[in-house]
């Protein structure tokens, strides 16, 4: 299985399974947003992946992208509250992936900011996560 899809298959199904996410977002965890844009939610970004490779061991450092989107007539304190909660379900956790072995997982840098509409706010949550491939 492709690192990359295993590891938004692992953030995707640890998202969904917190409770404290889920209060906040219900079930609105998509690949990419709607076109019917249902708020709020959250969605995977872009992506990228540099070679980290040692003697003997085929490894990247993977950083993702996931969004969250909230429409309160331009408030960011909601979509600030939806991307902590993403940072606490992942950030350091203790995540297993079946095929690659994850070595770390951890969130770099959290943004929050107002959308140019004036009522859709946007947080960017960067995470960065170490694999070694299989």
């Amino acid at each position: 299985m492709s690192p990359s899809v295993e590891l938004q298959t692992l953030i995707f199904e640890t998202l969904s399974a917190d409770d404290d996410l889920s209060a906040l977002v219900e079930d609105r965890i998509f690949d990419r947003m709607p076109s019917e844009g249902d708020y709020p939610c959250i969605t995977f970004g872009p992506s990228e992946y540099v070679d980290d490779d040692s003697i003997c061991i085929t490894g990247r450092v993977e950083t993702l992208q996931i969004d969250c989107w909230t429409r309160f007539q331009g408030r960011l304190r909601p979509c600030r509250e939806i991307a902590d909660a993403v940072k606490k379900a992942i950030h350091k956790a203790d995540l297993e992936l079946f095929v690659n072995a994850l070595i770390r997982i951890q969130v770099d840098g959290v943004r929050v900011f107002g959308e140019p509409d004036g009522v859709t706010a946007h947080g960017v949550v960067t995470v960065v996560a170490t694999i070694e491939e299989a």
